[in-house]
């Protein structure tokens, strides 16, 4: 892999290549029905690319202001639309905040939820709190709110009958495509989710049917690491004793 995009890399990749070029031409409306197509090989060297990929996809708190390309970013997007949905539905819709007064609303919004999730807490926990960085609105320099239509006429309806939850699920799938696919390109994402739903939807002006799943901050980071900025804050860390699974 070339260790100038990831994981090291911190800065612009080109506009050309890589993850934005896959991304801006993969959705193709002709049916392949009867077509014979050979699933391509993954090598043991992908794979352990791979789980570094995972491990280096962080909630970035901490943004260099400089923008990202536009053809990086519009490829990143095209590139989280290859999720998975439920009934083929893509219930998904992203929608770029750049007018600065929405923006400032959201960061208002933030700061009072974020005041009141403060004043909740007692003692050394309040502390503890207070000292987190918990949003990257001041410094990303592109804001990102990521809505689900929980109704769509695309998918017919399939599969939500009895789990009609599976739109928003849907929608996740993306936003963690996307995220994916930014930390290979050494973009930098930040989950907001210290908000009101309701009155940054209003905000944004979005269709009645549309649900607020995530904001997003996305940009280059400042300190990219491996380990999650709330283990290396002291916040919490991971339980390598918790049983992950069990059998039935």
């Amino acid at each position: 892999m070339d260790e100038t995009r990831f994981p090291l890399s911190n800065g612009p990749m080109p506009a050309t290549g890589g993850i934005p070029a896959i991304g801006t031409s993969r959705r193709d409306p002709t049916p392949h029905k009867g077509s014979v197509m050979t699933q391509p090989g993954f090598s043991g060297t992908f794979t352990k690319e791979f789980e570094t990929l995972l491990r280096w996809r962080r909630d970035v708190r901490h943004f260099r202001r400089d923008p990202v390309p536009a053809p990086v970013l519009d490829g990143l997007l095209a590139t989280a639309c290859l999720a998975p949905s439920v009934g083929l539905s893509e219930p998904w819709r992203f929608v770029r905040v750049d007018d600065p007064a929405r923006r400032q609303a959201v960061r208002d919004d933030f700061a009072h939820c974020n005041a009141h999730a403060l004043a909740a807490r007692d003692g050394s926990d309040a502390s503890d709190y207070a000292r987190l960085k918990l949003a990257g609105l001041d410094d990303a320099p592109h804001h990102v709110a990521v809505f689900s239509d929980n109704d769509p006429t695309q998918g017919r309806g399939l599969g939500r009958g009895t789990m009609p939850q599976t739109t928003t699920w849907s929608t996740v799938m993306a936003i963690h495509t996307f995220w994916l696919a930014a930390t290979a390109a050494g973009v930098g994402v930040g989950w907001v989710s210290i908000i009101d739903p309701a009155r940054v939807t209003a905000m944004l002006d979005v269709a009645a049917q549309w649900e607020l799943v995530a904001y997003l901050c996305v940009g280059y980071p400042q300190d990219p690491s491996d380990m999650p900025e709330l283990q290396r804050r002291g916040w919490e860390h991971r339980d390598p004793e918790r049983q992950q699974w069990i059998n039935r």
